[in-house]
């Protein structure tokens, strides 16, 4: 899609957590139209844009989704926020990125976020049940500890729903009561960790990913290991921070009988 500036009206903003906000737009139908996955950039000042994952999947309206992180400490979050707080409308650059669902696949589908990389899945998971409600997915969402899982409430609406949809909360921080819920399946530690340790095979998976680099090159490299394939793995790290390889020919945590 050609990239659009449209103004759009703001219709909510919503704290979700004490750090982070929803903002939801009313854009022209045609004009907000995008893939799941995909972001748009916020005209923050004249020649400041800054990204954010569209939340939502494209439904024929001109709705758009974002989840705002707030950091008071950083002088371009503090005026975003004050922005959003006060605007009527706000003006947009979209669609951006390449890391959308595969229309023609109907492989398992696994979604790993770390923080408001949520937005990106939360997108691509509308988007997939809306096209197959019966599709395997598996979301693994990783937060620090469970209240900075802000939406929580969702996936597990999704896990109750669908058969085939799983919810891996990860924290570092264990929560007060044990995970429960309906194909919901707590994790404590690093995501990259707890991949490993719960994970055997993605060889058959398409994988998409949404954090800071390290985040992400660090599921890869396990993921490596439990035979993801190197054309079947999309995030947008791979554009702004590329390394090459993108992913290792053998991951540290290789079985010793693939060896």
């Amino acid at each position: 899609m050609t990239p659009r500036i449209l103004t759009c009206p703001v219709t909510e903003v919503e704290d979700l957590s004490p750090d982070v906000f929803r903002v939801r737009l009313d854009g022209r139908a045609e004009a907000a139209a995008h893939d799941p996955g995909q972001y748009l950039e916020l005209k923050l000042d004249e020649g400041i844009w800054v990204p954010f994952s569209i939340a939502n999947a494209w439904r024929g309206d001109g709705e758009i989704e974002l989840h705002i992180q707030h950091w008071p400490e950083r002088d371009n979050s503090a005026r975003l926020r004050e922005m959003v707080k006060v605007a009527n409308r706000l003006t947009l650059r979209l669609p951006g990125g390449d890391c959308v669902l595969d229309p023609d696949s109907s492989r398992p589908l696994l979604l790993i976020a770390a923080g408001t990389g949520f937005a990106q899945m939360k997108a691509l998971v509308e988007g997939a049940l809306a096209a197959n409600p019966g599709r395997e997915i598996a979301l693994w969402w990783a937060a620090r500890e469970e209240r900075d899982l802000y939406l929580e409430r969702l996936p597990r609406e999704w896990a109750e729903a669908h058969a085939g949809f799983t919810f891996h909360p990860v924290t570092e921080v264990a929560p007060e009561l044990p995970w429960a819920g309906e194909r919901v399946v707590g994790h404590r530690g690093r995501i990259d960790q707890a991949l490993a340790a719960g994970l055997d095979d993605v060889s058959g998976h398409d994988v998409y990913l949404s954090g800071s680099p390290g985040m992400v090159y660090a599921c890869v490299d396990v993921l490596a290991s439990l035979g993801l394939a190197p054309s079947r793995v999309f995030s947008d790290v791979f554009a702004y921070a590329p390394r090459d390889p993108i992913v290792p020919t053998a991951g540290s945590l290789r079985r010793e009988a693939d060896a």
